[in-house]
């Protein structure tokens, strides 16, 4: 179950450690690294979820993952983490941490959603777009999804815009069903 008190005590406590130490970009790139290892590894996942396994044992394969790999503040950030038992929480932690990170910085990640995959000079107006009506650098992700026919969807913090073709056509044939007006001959 996951608890995002107690994963935003956790991230808090991580940045503010790392601001003291001046390492905060140090760790932010180490846990990006972590949570992309987390993600593409299943096993891994089930690994630090499992109760059955032994935290002695899953800090031993933690080790031999990691160690070396991850700058001393975030080997020792996750080794504590281990030990209390909170590996479970790990990934909404990470989360936890990048929003931190990106409030901070004054970055915005905004994600756009085309049917086709946007052109260079198209993908640079929008980011320019979005930047003089923010005044944050952006961090734009493209998401193809040919089933929205046409169009885009926008979803920056919580502002989403949909202008795509298929809520279009949900949306008339919500208007259509429900049709108030009858024509009376």
């Amino acid at each position: 179950m996951k608890n995002p008190k107690l994963s935003g005590r956790y991230a808090k406590a991580l940045f503010d450690y790392a601001s003291e130490k001046d390492k905060v970009e140090e760790v932010c790139g180490d846990l990006r690294l972590f949570a992309d290892i987390l993600k593409e590894n299943r096993e891994l996942q089930m690994l630090l979820r499992n109760p059955v396994i032994e935290p002695h044992q899953k800090h031993k394969i933690f080790e031999s993952i990691f160690n070396g790999t991850l700058q001393e503040t975030t080997y020792q950030f996750l080794d504590v983490l281990l030990k209390k038992k909170r590996e479970p929480a790990l990934d909404t932690i990470c989360e936890e941490f990048f929003k931190l990170y990106n409030a901070a910085h004054n970055i915005r990640p905004v994600t756009i959603t085309t049917a086709l995959p946007l052109g260079d000079d198209l993908k640079e107006k929008i980011l320019q777009m979005l930047v003089e009506q923010t005044h944050a650098t952006i961090d734009l992700q493209q998401v193809v999804d040919p089933e929205i026919i046409g169009g885009f969807k926008i979803q920056m913090d919580d502002y989403y815009l949909d202008s795509s073709v298929l809520s279009k056509i949900n949306k008339l044939k919500q208007e259509f069903s429900q049709n108030m007006f009858q024509v009376h001959f």
